[in-house]
């Protein structure tokens, strides 16, 4: 494949920075924009090209080294080489592009919020066991497996359920450690391809969770959950169920979701894709009534405990896809919905247009499908009036934001 020079000119939806060459559009990973760089293209199609980095000729001023030794190589991060306001510039940037490229919104995006720990802020980890009993993530741009011996974005209570973990991993298809920042609490989930159950060793009080390849999970130490507190409430996140890595910024979602919706304290407030309460939850307080959806029996499990525990009588949890259960409800006032990556499903569009909440708050972990559904709810009848990326995930291309929608009158 041909060698070239070129100028990149913008960071893009994925992470790679965008040049072009004999107008085609060619993707550098671990390029940044402004970089005058050259490049192997290595895939190539009608329209636009892969291509891997060679050389900087120019640097960026943001450039920076890498922290981590696998960077490059591992998939888990794509911006180390990035100084981190850089990073959240780019993020800004790159959701405006896709709310105006595939929406056609002309939406002021307000500057990122920043993470308060740039590394060591995730909660949770999944790696991948190779054959051989090593711990590994899926490498960058390929199914291959690297293997992982340090982490510099997982927080130090997950790192420490790592290093005191004494256990042949073979049998093991996959590992997860969940943790509660707040509360110390750590949780150790195990995936077998078989049916043999591992023996287990650790100096840690950790729990310990098995998930078999078919039959419920099995307890093989202490609880199959552990509770974290946001915004002073504690919350029970069980071994497979969603809750948001960054505990620090999930914190600044629910602060966000309150502030946006502005609730008067006689409305009924939907909570789709609702996990273990999150958003209905926290806003409980300020509603007559919750109606939280969500397809995961155990996260629904969890929700319903964690309304007892909180003392919350005005909550009630359905399980069930939100684009079904959706069509069973009669009346909402506002909204909180945090969707897949994948975004919303139509059904479910067109049954919150139905229900025509004053105002919908939509948490998002991807800006190409928010941009698509945004674009749908304001061609039926809203108005975007604000878009604010929160940084969950420094040193990674993923951007995570929370938009405000109200029915026009």
């Amino acid at each position: 494949m041909m060698e070239v020079e070129l100028r990149l000119e913008k960071m893009a939806h994925g992470g790679e920075a965008l040049g072009f060459y004999q107008g085609k559009a060619v993707f550098v990973a671990g390029g940044i924009a402004g970089e005058r760089v050259k490049v192997k293209v290595e895939e190539e199609h009608k329209t636009w090209a892969r291509a891997r980095l060679i050389e900087v000729l120019e640097p960026s001023p943001h450039r920076v080294k890498p922290q981590c030794p696998y960077f490059g190589q591992c998939g888990g991060c794509q911006w180390q080489h990035i100084d981190y306001q850089a990073q959240l510039q780019f993020k800004r940037e790159i959701l405006a592009e896709q709310l105006a490229r595939i929406g056609g919104l002309e939406a002021e995006v307000l500057p990122t919020i920043p993470s308060p720990w740039p590394w060591h802020y995730r909660n949770s980890v999944r790696f991948r066991v190779t054959p051989e009993g090593m711990l590994a993530f899926q490498g960058l741009h390929t199914t291959d497996l690297v293997v992982i011996e340090e982490c510099y974005i997982l927080h130090p209570l997950v790192e420490e359920v790592l290093e005191a973990l004494e256990m042949e991993l073979a049998p093991i298809h996959s590992l997860k450690v969940k943790v509660g920042v707040r509360t110390g609490q750590q949780l150790l989930i195990l995936e077998t391809a078989g049916e043999e159950i591992p023996e287990l060793s650790t100096e840690l009080p950790a729990s310990c969770v098995l998930i078999p390849p078919s039959g419920p999970p099995v307890v093989m130490a202490g609880s199959d959950f552990v509770q974290e507190e946001v915004a002073g409430k504690l919350y029970r996140v069980s071994a497979m169920s969603f809750f948001q890595a960054n505990t620090l910024q999930a914190e600044k979602l629910v602060e966000l979701a309150k502030e946006f919706l502005e609730p008067a304290g006689d409305e009924t407030l939907l909570d789709g894709y609702c996990g273990v309460g999150l958003f209905g939850l926290a806003l409980a307080g300020k509603v007559a009534k919750v109606i939280g959806i969500e397809e995961n029996p155990f996260a629904v499990n969890d929700a319903l405990l964690n309304a007892e525990a909180q003392g919350v009588g005005n909550a009630l949890f359905l399980h069930g896809r939100l684009e079904e259960e959706i069509g069973k409800i009669e009346k909402v006032d506002l909204a909180v919905v945090d969707p897949p990556r994948t975004g919303m499903e139509k059904k479910a569009l067109e049954g919150l247009l139905r229900l025509k909440p004053r105002a919908i708050v939509y948490v998002s972990c991807d800006p190409a499908t928010l941009a698509r559904d945004v674009a749908f709810l304001v061609g039926k009848g809203y108005a975007l009036e604000k878009v604010q990326p929160v940084d969950m995930f420094p040193q990674t291309f993923h951007i995570e934001s929370i938009s405000l929608l109200r029915l026009k009158s």
